[in-house]
């Protein structure tokens, strides 16, 4: 008998959403269990849907996790259920535009606006984590203007130290022309 799944809470928020997001395979992604529970299903009928409609699910919208990645997942959450009553296939993972089609086949208005607030999660963590590039690049600028102005910041000081500095005082001597034998 298939496990019930808990309705889904009302007003989710993006962060609880974010919670959920794991990264696998160099992907952000969200377990099959975690959406079901979302969308108020159970894990087999989102994992029927997905399968009734393989067509939506390439491998770069939704693949199966290997039995090390579960392993992987399992430790470093603490939160598995072994023995009886635990998951007897591997799970799903789906990225961003998988978890999109996901609400097209499951038709309902909770899975439509779950999924809007999963969207947002996404893209807000999109903006929040720069990849590698952008964060090397965006250093790299920083480094550049910071240069720019210690050289900026190094004249000025240098200038207004010139200024702070007392007058050199008036040589002691004669005044006027000095002709050639004088020294």
């Amino acid at each position: 008998m298939a496990k019930k799944a808990k309705s889904t809470k009302q007003g989710i928020t993006v962060h609880e959403i974010e919670q959920t997001i794991h990264v696998i395979r160099g992907q952000r992604v969200m377990l099959d269990s975690d959406l079901a529970e979302l969308y108020g299903v159970t894990t087999a009928a989102l994992n029927q849907a997905v399968k009734r409609n393989t067509e939506r699910f390439p491998v770069d919208f939704a693949f199966q996790l290997t039995q090390q990645e579960v392993t992987d997942l399992i430790s470093q959450f603490v939160t598995s259920k072994t023995g009886a009553g635990g998951r007897r296939t591997l799970p799903w993972a789906f990225t961003e535009h998988g978890v999109a089609m996901l609400s097209g086949v499951l038709r309902s208005k909770t899975a439509i606006q779950v999924n809007l607030e999963i969207i947002r999660a996404f893209v807000r963590m999109r903006r929040l984590m720069a990849t590698p590039g952008e964060l090397v690049e965006q250093i790299t600028r920083l480094a550049e203007t910071v240069q720019l102005h210690d050289s900026q910041i190094a004249t000025i000081s240098r200038i207004l130290q010139q200024m702070m500095d007392p007058p050199e005082p008036p040589k002691k001597g004669r005044i006027g022309f000095r002709g050639p034998h004088e020294a």
